[in-house]
C-alpha cells in the first residue's frame, strides 16, 4: 500500500499489543489519531485494539486494554502497529509472525513502536528496509540480525514499514503520517493539541534542527523537507509536495531556489543520494537494495545519479 494513499473511507489502524507494552508508547501512537478525528469533525482514522492472544492486553503498569479485533480476523487494516516493551527478543509466536508476513504480502503498512520493531525483524519482514528501535534493544537486535539497516534515529519510514524508538517518538512519527494524509497545516493542528510544538524530524536528536542544518526558517521549505525525509524510498512528486505544504508547485520551487539555491526536486534527489551514501558506508545492503531504499527505480539509474553527485561509482564508496 502507498503510504500517501487517501480515500473517502476512514484509514483503519490496528494496534497489536504485546503484554508488557509501555502506556506512553501506546498513547503517543493512538492519541494523535483520536485528536485528528476530533479536530476534523469526522472519523479519519478507525482504531482497533488487537491483543496477541485472548480478550485483552496488559501494559507494563497493569492497565488493561480490551480487544476490539483479533489476530487473523478478516479486517481490512491499512496499518498495523506492533507495540511492545520489556524484552521483545524473548517474544516467540509463529502465529503472529505468519500473520505479519501475510499482511506484508497483502501490501498492508506495518509498523513497530519501542520494542515492536524487534518483532517485525523476527518475523522476517524488514529485509532491505531501513528501520530503528528503542536504544535499549538496538545492540541485541544488531547482534541478532546484522544484515538489517538499523539506524539510531527516533523514527524511520521506509515505503511500507514504519518504525520508531517508542516513548514520545511515536508522536513525531504519527505527525509525519497525518501530514502525508491530510497536509502539514492539519498535522500541525493535531500536534498543537498536545502542546507538541517542537516536532522532530525522522533523523532525531542525533542531528541539529532543520533550521540549523539548512540555514532557512521558511516554514513551507522546512515542511517540504520534512516530507522528503519521510519519503526517501518512495519519493513524492513536486505537485504532491506543494499540495501537502499548502503552496503551488511554482511557488514552492521559487522558495527552494531563493532559500537553498536549488530546485525542489534537485534538493530532494541530493537528499536521497546522501542517504544512499550513508547506507553504503554503514549497512550491508547490496547496491540494488540501497538503490530501492533511496527511491531509485533500479541500480543503473542510481549508479548514474550517484556518480554525477559524488564523482565516483557506488562500488568505490563501498570499498
Amino acid at each position: 500500500m502507498d503510504i500517501t494513499a487517501t480515500s473517502t473511507k476512514p484509514f483503519r489502524v490496528g494496534l497489536l499489543l504485546v503484554d508488557g507494552f509501555a502506556l506512553m508508547s501506546y498513547s503517543a501512537a493512538i492519541e494523535p489519531l483520536r485528536a485528528a478525528n476530533l479536530l476534523a469533525g469526522k472519523t479519519l482514522y478507525e482504531i482497533e485494539q488487537v491483543p496477541v492472544v485472548g480478550a485483552q492486553s496488559v501494559s507494563s503498569s497493569g492497565a488493561i486494554i480490551k480487544a476490539s479485533a483479533h489476530v487473523g480476523e478478516r479486517v481490512d487494516f491499512d496499518l498495523i502497529l506492533v507495540v511492545a516493551g520489556g524484552d521483545p527478543a524473548r517474544f516467540s509466536d509463529e502465529r503472529i509472525y505468519q500473520w505479519l508476513r501475510h499482511l506484508a504480502r497483502r501490501g498492508v503498512l506495518i509498523g513497530g513502536v519501542s520494542g515492536g520493531p524487534v518483532i517485525l525483524a523476527q518475523s522476517g519482514i524488514m529485509a532491505g528496509r531501513r528501520m530503528t528501535v528503542h536504544w535499549e534493544h538496538a545492540p541485541a537486535l544488531a547482534e541478532y540480525a546484522p544484515m538489517l539497516a538499523l539506524e539510531r534515529t527516533i523514527y524511520v519510514i521506509d515505503r511500507d514499514r514504519l518504525t520508531c524508538a517508542g516513548g514520545t517518538a511515536a508522536l513525531d512519527m504519527m505527525h509525519a503520517l497525518i501530514t502525508t494524509h491530510h497536509g502539514a497545516d492539519f498535522a500541525r493542528r493535531v500536534s498543537d493539541w498536545f502542546v507538541h510544538t517542537e516536532i522532530r524530524p525522522s533523523g532525531g536528536p542525533q542531528r541539529a534542527g532543520p533550521v540549523e542544518r539548512y540555514g532557512t526558517a521558511s516554514l513551507p521549505v522546512l515542511r517540504a523537507i520534512e516530507l522528503m525525509e519521510n519519503h526517501i524510498a518512495d519519493p513524492l512528486g513536486l505537485e504532491q509536495l506543494a499540495q501537502l505544504t499548502g503552496l503551488g508547485a511554482r511557488q514552492l520551487n521559487r522558495l527552494f531556489r531563493e532559500k537553498l539555491g536549488r530546485s525542489t526536486m534537485g534538493f530532494f534527489r541530493d537528499l536521497r543520494l546522501e542517504k544512499a551514501d550513508n547506507l553504503l558506508s554503514q549497512s550491508t545492503l547490496n547496491i540494488t537494495e540501497i538503490a530501492l531504499a533511496a527511491g531509485f527505480a533500479n541500480s543503473a539509474h542510481f549508479s548514474h545519479s550517484y556518480r554525477q553527485r559524488f564523482g565516483r561509482p557506488p562500488s568505490a564508496s563501498r570499498q
